[in-house]
């Protein structure tokens, strides 16, 4: 039984190599707070560095073997993002960490593969990196929900979604540390993770399949995070605003529930009921392994995680464990 994973973060080796001192395009990695945390900070921009992404390949890969992980699909951690520095900074972030994932990759072909991160402030230069990295064997990319407040059904971003397309790309939705709920709940109680993850994914689908995104690019490959959030539970919602509201309809021909099996989602969504909720609503050759390593927010042991579920057959495990990625990775 093999196992690949679709959510793993990692931080690239020119990062941890300035713990002790020196900066990476103006980055420094300083310790704050009581426990001694590493952060890596950039003005006044501050983002937890998770000690385990500092740890090296080998101490990964034990790691993976200990949970029956097989593949871990890298994605460079989402507080390095950078959309908000200006655009040529972003892409030499991006590049240093698409490159770093890129030789991970080339060293282990068997244990890894990439997603690479792009500098979405500027479309044609995310547009340049994606086809770099797609030309060097990555899957796909991994991208926010929106890019500084501007979301990613306006025209703007057309030649990304064509991209994306050409390239035969897998698109991974996963929000930066900032959420909607973040502004609305103040930082209180972990929302912006437990549940404004989850709202945002919701409305990354709504946006991509009411903006027409999704009708414009037909073969678009498009996997949304945190088992698609809250989008499957509110598809019967969304269905009504589109029969009752005309503006809905300005861009969509079809009610929304029609598209949900046009995308493809994690099973990372802590709860049984909920996953076999998801699976029968899109069937289980569109929902995908992915343990959000290494943060708190995983599942301690994914893998027997799955394979304990009572309600899903041999053959539906073995599709989310690796048989969907395979065949969708060409893993």
């Amino acid at each position: 039984m093999r196992s690949i994973d679709i959510h793993a973060h990692n931080v690239p080796r020119s990062v941890v190599n300035i713990r002790d001192g020196g900066d990476w395009h103006g980055f420094t990695v300083e310790k704050g707070g009581p426990t001694g945390r590493l952060f890596l900070t950039r003005g006044q921009d501050r983002g937890w560095l998770h000690p385990m992404m500092l740890w090296t390949t080998e101490e990964r890969l034990m790691d993976m073997d200990s949970k029956g992980v097989d593949v871990h699909v890298l994605s460079t951690w989402v507080g390095m993002y950078n959309y908000h520095l200006d655009a040529s900074l972003g892409q030499a972030t991006s590049r240093d960490c698409n490159d770093d994932i890129a030789a991970v990759s080339k060293a282990y072909p068997s244990r890894f593969a990439g997603l690479a991160t792009l500098p979405m402030q500027d479309v044609n230069m995310a547009v340049a990196e994606l086809e770099r990295c797609m030309a060097a064997g990555f899957k796909g990319c991994m991208i926010n929900d929106h890019v500084n407040g501007r979301t990613l059904d306006e025209p703007e971003f057309l030649p990304f979604w064509a991209a994306a397309e050409r390239t035969g790309a897998l698109v991974c939705f996963h929000q930066e540390n900032e959420t909607m709920v973040t502004t609305r709940s103040g930082g209180k109680y972990h929302l912006h993770n437990s549940i404004g993850n989850l709202a945002d994914r919701a409305v990354t689908f709504a946006l991509l399949v009411f903006g027409g995104v999704m009708d414009r690019f037909p073969d678009l490959k498009v996997l949304l995070m945190h088992g698609g959030g809250y989008t499957c539970f509110g598809l019967g919602r969304m269905d009504r605003g589109w029969q009752t509201n005309p503006y809905a309809r300005a861009n969509l021909t079809k009610p929304p529930s029609t598209y949900a099996k046009r995308f493809y989602y994690d099973c990372l969504i802590h709860s049984e009921q909920s996953l076999r909720f998801i699976l029968d609503t899109v069937g289980a050759d569109r929902v995908t392994f992915g343990t959000d390593w290494p943060f708190n927010m995983d599942v301690d042991w994914p893998v027997s995680w799955i394979m304990g579920m009572e309600t899903l057959s041999a053959e539906e495990k073995e599709a989310i464990l690796w048989k969907n990625l395979e065949k969708l990775l060409s893993i």
